[in-house]
């Protein structure tokens, strides 16, 4: 199997997430609030609470605010009135970006995103402006420093992996959303640990652009980033271009 390297753009996300950790407990409890409030308070039934939890306890959200944001999903504490919602939109460049919102108040999200595109040179789009650009997959990146790639390998044939990539010291494995779970839980069961394992909007095409737009560009994403209602930012910006990688 062959891919294409995303660990660039998910490295400049997970640096945007730890660098700003003390805002991000709000938003894992929303993450589980949602999984709670669409499937149900049981993890063991529910994949998507399952994994919300595991990513809330991996960044050290308390357990008393894991389990509220349960409660407030399931219904039985007030508070748990947050829905999911999509907004798209252009950067300099005409970079293509999507964010993944969680809020409960879209009258006061909305303006406050398309602010945020019209400060630093974009565009708030309609639905569907941009979607068409990226797919939705499953991806997990495993450093092996101290893993056996193939062993890694192996279990990624079993459990349904769709591409897999070595980059130096990095194996990332990509499979579809629905089987994300099943093959991290093969590597948790093997005591083999993930670095990234999570679900991503991928572009099936990247921009490249000039030193100043990418500056301009790496600004939007990180104050879109830094929102408390936005849970995921996905763009198709080049993040692997020589000019970004270096800012």
């Amino acid at each position: 199997m062959a891919g294409h390297s995303h660990w660039a753009g998910i490295k400049h996300k997970k640096a945007l997430v730890d660098s700003k950790r003390s805002k991000l407990w709000s938003k894992l409890s929303k993450a589980i609030i949602v999984a709670a409030k669409l499937g149900g308070g049981d993890p063991d039934g529910n994949i998507r609470l399952r994994a919300a939890i595991q990513e809330a306890k991996s960044l050290s959200l308390p357990k008393d605010n894991i389990e509220r944001a349960i409660k407030k999903g399931t219904g039985e504490i007030d508070g748990g009135n947050v829905e999911e919602t999509l907004y798209e939109g252009y950067g300099p460049g005409g970079v293509a970006i999507m964010c993944d919102i969680m809020t409960d108040n879209r009258n006061r999200t909305a303006p406050e995103i398309r602010k945020i595109f019209d400060v630093h040179g974009g565009a708030l789009g309609g639905s569907g402006c941009v979607a068409y650009i990226f797919e939705r997959k499953g991806i997990i990146a495993i450093d092996l420093s101290d893993q056996s790639e193939e062993q890694i390998i192996e279990l990624a044939l079993e459990n349904n992996a769709l591409d897999v990539e070595t980059r130096q010291q990095r194996i990332e494995l990509t499979t579809s959303p629905e089987c994300l779970s099943q093959l991290a839980g093969a590597f948790e069961q093997a005591g083999i640990e993930m670095e990234v394992n999570e679900v991503v909007r991928l572009p099936q095409t990247t921009v490249d652009v000039d030193q100043e737009t990418a500056s301009t560009i790496l600004k939007l994403l990180e104050t879109l980033e830094d929102h408390d209602d936005v849970q995921v930012v996905s763009t198709n910006l080049n993040f692997e271009h020589p000019i970004v990688a270096a800012l």
